[in-house]
């Protein structure tokens, strides 16, 4: 990816340098905007710029994907935890739903706001270029470069509505005309978008149909319909308007409509076998190791050179030294709610891939580290590992981990979902079951099949809880929270379930008070008895003959006070969150927008 953005022509106000053995190149006197979106190279090039900016420093690189996400019922911070008393500082205050429009990690010019719309100017001027110069109709490799290009811009429209609601729609390459604009209705967006995809659709190639779309860094026609499908649900869902917190009123938005294009794009790339669901592990060890071939889960990926974004730096498993399987001592940042690895099913294959109750030790023997037990308040996500990658990261602060934007899980499960409103639990259940066959035993599939099959509500009491369970550490619960229209009452759960944890009550009254742990024989992982439901002190006791250990896991060991303390708890929210869950548009960006912007009201409304 990094030759096509280097390459990039008008993104460096045409100053680069043609080389005299490229025979297709017009000559640097002839290299305006027709010249370079009728060559497919420097066309080409102007596409790959856009993801410039999602690695930019304070962009999705390091500001988006690290935080937007949080706090949710599955998702928060970890080497950072919520705190109520810290509740105003920069970082709380972006998890906490009451975030300030001057917080001190994102009012700054070179902020994810800024750099989302430099992206969407890059896209703009590909697509307005490729109009008027790519000969689509004769060139269908030109063709799918319109189509990318226009799904990348949708990418980065549905994510600036996703974290900070209405805001200036700007279709066009920047002119005196729009310069200042002010927002627009998140609904006009939507529509907007829905339609440049369906347009997109028809000239993206499908994963391996073209050497184009060999890798999961190029849009492909099975992404762009899953993006399509996903939006459409947003568009459809519970969102903060200006008549409040509600579903959109425009007709051509409506459930039935929205949901028919959720059911056709989702079953159109199932049906197509472009893409394979195969093991779970698999795909996340796949990411890891910077393995891109198309064709498998990952529909498209937001690629990272080896030394940008942190990806696994943040929603990794964390290690505190640089040791045998990496020179950068990081990951552990953001992590799951402490009750999410007991809320899984025991047999649930995808819990300890997701729910890692260890880090790597910061002391060495011969430079290796080993894993030890991290705190009840500070689980690491372990679906990216420094040690399942193949090469060494020794960058300081970024890991080169692409962000898995989509993949197909997420498309089987919109489906079921879409389905099932349109169609009934007995249609949708197809959709549902791959997901869950690759993850428990057959018995408990068809136990989960008689409970979600017995109404559409009860089937849509299973989506919410089976995309918890897959897709915790994805950042994908917040705006599923949001469009399902319950994020305030998960959000209250999430604090009764801490509680309920923190004291051993309720669904967590059979778990011991301590943790039995020793180090496995390699030397390096460790063994761990008291974290399934059931297990007894008694029987953790006993294994100390063995060479366990015992460790304090819900009261701290100095004063017997609760790990997870009130303090944590109340610091998960502190406004309501269905009110307060867009991001305000920093007040740089007021102040500069010639009285055009401002926060009035609920945030991202006029």
């Amino acid at each position: 990816m990094n030759k096509y953005i280097k390459s990039s022509v008008l993104a460096m106000s045409l100053a680069a340098v043609v080389s005299s053995c490229d025979m297709d190149a017009p000559t640097i006197s002839t290299l305006d905007e027709s010249s370079v979106f009728s060559t497919y190279s420097l066309a080409e090039a102007e596409v790959m710029s856009i993801h410039i900016s999602f690695g930019e420093t304070n962009s999705y690189r390091g500001r988006f994907l690290p935080y937007y996400g949080l706090n949710t019922d599955l998702e928060t911070g970890s080497g950072t935890y919520p705190s109520l008393k810290d509740q105003a500082t920069d970082k709380q205050g972006l998890w906490n739903y009451s975030t300030l429009p001057t917080n001190g990690q994102m009012n700054t010019d070179n902020n994810a706001y800024a750099k989302f719309y430099e992206g969407i100017e890059r896209a703009n001027l590909a697509i307005e270029g490729i109009r008027k110069n790519g000969n689509i109709e004769q060139n269908k490799d030109m063709a799918h470069l319109l189509g990318e290009a226009l799904t990348l811009r949708a990418v980065v429209y549905n994510d600036l509505v996703k974290a900070w609601g209405d805001v200036p729609a700007r279709f066009e390459p920047n002119n005196p005309t729009n310069v200042y604009l002010p927002r627009t209705s998140k609904d006009t967006i939507y529509k907007h978008l829905l339609a440049d995809l369906a347009e997109a659709e028809k000239y993206c190639y499908w994963p391996k149909e073209s050497s184009i779309t060999k890798t999961t860094e190029r849009v492909s026609k099975s992404f762009v319909k899953a993006l399509r499908a996903r939006i459409a649900l947003y568009a459809c869902g519970y969102a903060l308007r200006s008549n409040g917190y509600t579903r959109s009123s425009d007709p051509e938005l409506t459930q039935d409509k929205m949901m028919q294009i959720v059911k056709d794009e989702c079953i159109d790339i199932i049906n197509q076998g472009c893409n394979k669901l195969g093991d779970f592990k698999s795909n996340f060890v796949k990411l890891c190791q910077d393995n891109v071939t198309a064709g498998d889960e990952s529909l498209w990926e937001i690629p990272f050179s080896d030394g940008r974004g942190r990806v696994l730096y943040t929603w990794g498993v964390k290690h505190n030294a640089k040791d045998q399987y990496t020179q950068q001592a990081q990951g552990g940042v953001n992590g799951p709610m402490p009750y999410l690895y007991y809320d899984y099913d025991v047999d649930d294959i995808r819990r300890d891939i997701t729910c890692v109750p260890y880090d790597w030790s910061k002391e060495l023997t011969e430079g290796k580290s080993h894993q030890q037990l991290r705190a009840i308040n500070k689980w690491c996500f372990g679906k990216l590992r420094y040690e399942w990658m193949k090469r060494i990261v020794t960058s300081t602060n970024d890991d080169g981990v692409n962000w898995q934007y989509m993949r197909l899980a997420d498309v089987y499960l919109m489906a079921a979902e879409a389905v099932n409103y349109l169609d009934g639990p007995s249609s949708a259940w197809q959709y549902m079951k791959p997901v869950l066959d690759r993850a428990l035993p057959a018995e408990k599939v068809a136990a989960l099949q008689a409970k979600y099959t017995a109404s559409k509500e009860a089937f849509q009491a299973g989506i919410v809880e089976q995309r918890a369970f897959e897709f915790a550490g994805e950042a994908l619960r917040k705006a599923d929270l949001v469009r399902w229209g319950i994020i305030d009452e998960k959000m209250a759960e999430a604090k009764q379930k801490l509680t309920d944890l923190a004291n051993r009550q309720g669904a967590y009254a059979d778990l011991p008070e301590k943790i039995y742990w020793k180090l496995a024989d390699n030397g390096e992982d460790i063994l761990i008895y008291g974290l399934n439901h059931g297990d007894t002190d008694d029987q953790g006791s006993n294994l100390k003959e063995d060479g366990y250990a015992a460790k304090d896991w819900f009261v701290a060991s100095k004063d017997g006070s609760n790990i997870i303390t009130d303090d944590y708890i109340e610091g998960i929210y502190v406004k309501k969150p269905s009110l307060n869950y867009f991001w305000p548009i920093w007040q740089t960006f007021i102040d500069k927008s010639n009285g055009m912007l401002n926060n009035d009201g609920n945030l991202g409304q006029l």
